[in-house]
């Protein structure tokens, strides 16, 4: 696993490193008979870095997977990583060094829409591929870009109608409260058009936004102790604040003494990693929306855990054997997906490769047959909602009966 420095990236991006009288340039790409490069953009520092950083590993298990089966058209794959150190801007630098200099066949990354969103324009200037694993707010079709999870409408809509309904709680009331960048500003923007469409009017809902890496939510927790006081039906919280905010909200939610019987929480970006350290009895039952959670039923996500832990323990990775996410299965499934529509193209070339999704099926550890058509560059995967249990993990609470078709842009937007 190749790794590329902060350091050597401002060095090549032609920005001054002191002590260095040139750019230092990273190694050029192998000749057409060696590894292909397969490049991430995961953060190991920063407001994401625990949850990001897991992400070049698995990318990294997965390849090693295929390698182990003889490579892709012959040749091996060599994964590059490097840390953006939750830079926004340093997503789209490394992007731009990984696809001119180091001839990346695929990128693999991002988890916050801004990150993606900066590096949108780089894989369509330079004509490469980004995979991106996480469920987001849609209204996005990129050529240059496979969206490996979910769109609202396979995941965030059905998790708000569960709690809607009779069999969740039926929420008549919306606290709104992300960190305030696109994905959350967006999501709200498509439930209130949501909202509307079944006669619920605005004063039902408030929203607030909060800086990456805020962490002290005691003014908000109160602020959302008010508005349920207000009475008119049921509230709940639609958590959309990212990265180490989220177990520092649920921290002060729960040392505020409020449980989910009295205001559950919807927390459309929380997964399992999120609840590490924290005591879970007073979070049971809060709620959050995935394809995948780590209690999946079957063998394949057997399996998958157990090499996954087996990889930790014998590469010394610095996250927990014990536990998996979404996005970590997600990235997975795209290592697989892409080195499917190589093989079956014949070919690393980006045109060449995108020609050859269509059809593409993949067994995910979710337990679903994931699929791709030649429509768009979207995935269909299944859908569950999770309940927050006693262990630090999520119960599953419900899931789709199958697949259900990505609808790239909302009808609510």
């Amino acid at each position: 696993m190749v790794k590329i420095s902060r350091r050597s990236l401002l060095q090549a991006s032609g920005l001054a490193v002191a002590g260095l009288a040139s750019p230092a340039i990273l190694r050029s790409a192998q000749a057409q008979s060696g590894p292909v490069k397969l490049g991430c953009l995961f953060s190991s520092s920063g407001t994401m870095a625990n949850l990001e950083g897991r992400l070049n590993y698995v990318v990294k298990m997965a390849a090693d997977e295929i390698n182990a089966k003889g490579g892709v058209n012959g040749r091996t794959i060599e994964v590059m990583v490097s840390d953006p150190a939750s830079d926004w801007p340093l997503y789209a630098q490394t992007a731009k060094q990984m696809l001119q200099q180091e001839k990346a066949a695929a990128l693999f990354g991002c988890w916050t829409s801004v990150s993606r969103k900066t590096v949108l324009p780089v894989v369509e200037q330079e004509k490469g591929l980004l995979y991106y694993p996480l469920h987001f707010e849609g209204d996005e079709n990129s050529k240059n870009v496979v969206y490996v999870n979910s769109p609202p409408a396979s995941s965030v809509l059905p998790a708000v109608d569960y709690l809607m309904s009779d069999d969740g709680v039926s929420a008549k009331r919306f606290f709104m409260l992300g960190s305030d960048y696109v994905w959350p500003r967006t999501i709200n923007k498509q439930l209130k058009g949501y909202w509307k469409t079944k006669g619920i009017t605005e004063s039902a809902w408030k929203e607030e936004y909060v800086p990456f890496g805020f962490s002290n939510f005691q003014t908000l927790v109160n602020q959302i102790r008010a508005f349920a006081d207000e009475g008119g039906g049921q509230p709940i919280v639609v958590l959309t604040v990212v990265g180490s905010s989220i177990p520092d909200f649920l921290r002060e939610f729960a040392n505020q003494g409020i449980l989910a019987t009295d205001i559950p929480v919807l927390g459309l970006d929380m997964v399992e990693a999120d609840l590490e350290g924290l005591d879970t009895q007073k979070l049971v039952g809060h709620l959050n929306c995935w394809a995948y959670l780590q209690n999946a039923k079957g063998p394949a996500n057997q399996t998958f855990l157990k090499n996954w832990a087996d990889y930790v323990k014998a590469n010394n990775v610095p996250f927990s054997g014990d536990v998996s996410i979404d996005p970590m299965v997600s990235a997975y499934d795209s290592v697989h997906l892409w080195a499917m529509a190589a093989q079956k193209a014949g070919s690393f070339d980006v045109p060449e490769v995108t020609k050859a999704f269509d059809g593409l099926t993949f067994d995910c550890p979710s337990g679903y047959k994931i699929s791709m058509t030649g429509e768009n560059n979207y995935v269909a995967r299944g859908v569950f909602i999770g309940s927050v249990n006693d262990k630090q993990g999520f119960d599953v609470l419900w899931q789709s009966e199958g697949t259900p078709k990505p609808v790239p842009f909302s009808p609510y937007s």
